[in-house]
């Protein structure tokens, strides 16, 4: 049988998802050891290459891989229509609507929001009965209030250290984000005895 092939979101994901795969039984000193390398096939049962976040529904979609671990906010910005069939409970954070401490959420005027995830953005504001101009940024998000930009931005925190040290507070709490494992849904039928292994071992390795 051939090796599962799993897209890992590299950085802050590969660091908090390594320690769980070495819990499980998974080998992943090549990773560790990594250097340059973003492709490892030194497993005989599981082959992983290191993406960007947003690049691993690619991989996943097009099959170039059966398994992707990657954080839910991309998962729901990018609206997965693949198999989310774990919480792994690690890169536990949240989005947040967060301004200046000026800003009025009941202002009357159309709001002007900046955001790298406008789809995300636009679902909230749309469920609260709300119409708002959405700015996409890519860089610090936390600037756009402050500079004039926006009226407020919507992003992800962990600790709020950011947004207090830029003086910005929480107005309202979107939706939890963490890591999830995602499966192809062709891979699933391909490889579903060694992917279900792979999930319960996980799944007790987290708990």
């Amino acid at each position: 049988m051939s090796a599962l092939k799993i897209a890992l979101t590299k950085g802050r994901t590969e660091q908090q998802v390594i320690p769980l795969l070495e819990a499980s039984g998974v080998d992943c000193t090549a990773i560790r050891h990594k250097e340059r390398r973003l492709i490892f096939n030194d497993l005989p049962d599981i082959h992983f290459i290191l993406v960007k976040g947003p690049d691993v529904l690619t991989y996943l979609n097009r099959g170039a891989v059966d398994i992707g671990i990657v954080g839910s906010d991309i998962l729901s910005e990018q609206n997965n229509q693949q198999y989310d069939m774990l919480d792994l409970g690690v890169g536990k954070c949240q989005f947040v609507l967060a301004s200046t401490p000026e800003f009025d959420p009941n202002q009357i005027k159309r709001k002007i929001i900046a955001t790298k995830y406008p789809n995300i953005t636009q679902r909230y504001f749309q469920k609260i009965g709300e119409d708002v101009e959405i700015i996409k940024i890519e860089g610090s998000v936390e600037l756009a209030p402050l500079v004039g930009l926006a009226d407020a931005i919507v992003d992800i925190v962990e600790t709020g250290t950011t947004l207090r040290e830029n003086n910005l507070q929480v107005y309202a709490r979107l939706q939890k984000v963490s890591t999830q494992l995602v499966v192809n849904q062709l891979a699933l039928k391909q490889h579903q005895t060694a992917i279900a292994t792979l999930i319960q071992r996980l799944s007790t390795a987290k708990q």
